[in-house]
């Protein structure tokens, strides 16, 4: 969430800050290593004047923003894991925002926050996956819980970093984004002992058998969902660059509420997004939960594919509102369909990406996501145990839904797994509580060791 906050706040601030200040030439001789940027973007792009160099840059930034997990994923496969990754990009990230607030670390600042969201994001995004089983059903319907929370802080980031940097000053903004990374940090640290532990070595293999035989294939299939994805967030962050350019010049921002009026910040439109997912999140789910019961939900594919139509459709509405205000500025419930449209596209292709990828991951990538949990609940426990075995037989039995979240594929299930309690997600008539069923595995240890000992 906080995360969330940071990089929203910092996104909704940038184009205007560059555009309102930064880059006016009284300003940007100060800024160090901009006037070479802008001579190499020169070279490719013609001469630039303000706003355009301050989209080119934004372009920049968010392209490179979405480059770098690559590297960090690696990073945290390879070699230091992904909670040392983590916690590496979080620091980067703090230090990026406060740097933010001096215009001659301009550049410098937007490089640190590159390399700490590279290191913090997919790490972060895969950790929630390993709470799930590979094929867990509930993974995609976690991963739209997960986007809601991150986007409680994408909501309050506009609103607190917006009015801050419009109306008390540019620095305040970005340096109030920074102290919520700092907060998101701390929260951080404090919740690690609650995650699952990140494996390192390779799965056994046998001699002459390769270690992911599906692996290329997996990868193929990535590599083409690149070109959807790659063109999907082109276009939607451009909530930061054109959208919020509009915003602060054709639209109708003026309000009038009888008590009160006047006009709502530019920022502030950059709160409609994250609004319109907390309401729309639970319907689509108990649509998609509806849909499923009957074998009608769409495929991770399909939900990615009509998430690409209606971003689509979202622009046409902006290309309308365009053409119907040529000439005045636009009425603000433009951008109040276009956010509807988006909301719903966006919650359709994002989570269920990061679902995807994240299944990918855990069923071919390193061993640090561990096995699939494949055996069922009357093998939950270990054969080459005695003692576990009697406890197994009481507990399937009568109880059939405790089971170790553990990475041996010999003590794992099928079963949904509630990752804190550790408890199966069985039906309710087939649990107990945990009292009682430390009584029962008491009980069977001690006959197991009587029949040992007779």
């Amino acid at each position: 969430m906080w995360e969330r906050f940071s990089y929203y706040g910092m996104r909704a601030l940038l184009v205007l800050y560059m555009v309102d200040y930064l880059l006016k030439p009284e300003i940007a001789h100060d800024v160090w290593g901009l006037a070479t940027l802008k001579r190499g973007l020169e070279a490719v792009s013609g001469p630039l004047g303000i706003q355009p160099l301050a989209s080119q840059i934004y372009g920049l930034y968010t392209g490179l923003v979405y480059l770098t997990p690559i590297f960090g994923g690696i990073l945290a496969d390879r070699w230091i894991g992904r909670t040392p990754t983590v916690i590496l990009g979080a620091m980067l990230m703090v230090a990026g925002h406060f740097m933010m607030a001096f215009e001659h670390l301009f550049l410098f600042a937007l490089v640190l926050l590159i390399l700490g969201n590279g290191a913090f994001k997919p790490n972060i995004s895969t950790q929630v996956g390993d709470l799930y089983a590979p094929d867990d059903l509930r993974r995609d319907r976690a991963y739209s819980v997960f986007y809601v929370g991150i986007n409680v802080g994408a909501f309050f980031s506009p609103l607190v970093c917006g009015s801050l940097g419009e109306n008390v000053g540019w620095h305040y903004g970005f340096a109030s984004a920074g102290v919520g990374m700092a907060i998101g940090l701390a929260t951080y640290l404090a919740g690690l002992p609650r995650l699952p532990k990140q494996q390192f070595q390779d799965p056994p293999v046998e001699a002459g058998k390769p270690a992911n035989p599906d692996l290329r294939k997996s990868l193929l299939g990535l590599a083409i969902l690149l070109i959807p994805s790659t063109l999907f967030w082109a276009a939607y962050e451009q909530q930061g660059n054109t959208i919020a350019l509009w915003i602060e010049h054709s639209t109708d921002r003026r309000l009038n509420l009888l008590l009160w009026q006047g006009e709502i910040p530019v920022t502030w439109f950059q709160a409609i997004n994250p609004l319109m997912i907390f309401a729309f999140t639970p319907p689509l789910i108990a649509c998609w939960s509806r849909w499923a019961k009957v074998g009608r939900e769409p495929s991770t594919i399909g939900k990615m594919s009509i998430g690409c139509v209606l971003l689509a459709l979202a622009y046409l509405v902006m290309a309308a509102a365009a053409w119907s205000s040529a000439s005045a500025s636009a009425s603000s419930l433009w951008l109040l369909l276009y956010f509807a449209v988006l909301t719903i596209g966006e919650l359709y292709f994002s989570p269920i990406g990061l679902s995807l990828v994240s299944n990918v991951a855990s069923n071919n990538g390193s061993a640090a996501s561990g096995p699939a949990c494949r055996t069922r609940a009357s093998s939950c426990f270990s054969p080459r145990s005695e003692l576990l075995r009697h406890a197994r037989s009481i507990l399937r039995d009568r109880f059939c839904a405790v089971c170790c979240r553990t990475r041996r594929a010999d003590l794992a299930c099928d079963y949904p797994i509630d990752a804190t309690a550790r408890i199966c997600d069985a039906p309710a008539a087939m649990t107990i509580s945990a009292p009682a069923i430390a009584r029962s595995l008491t009980n069977s240890v001690r006959s197991a060791l009587s029949a040992r000992s007779r």
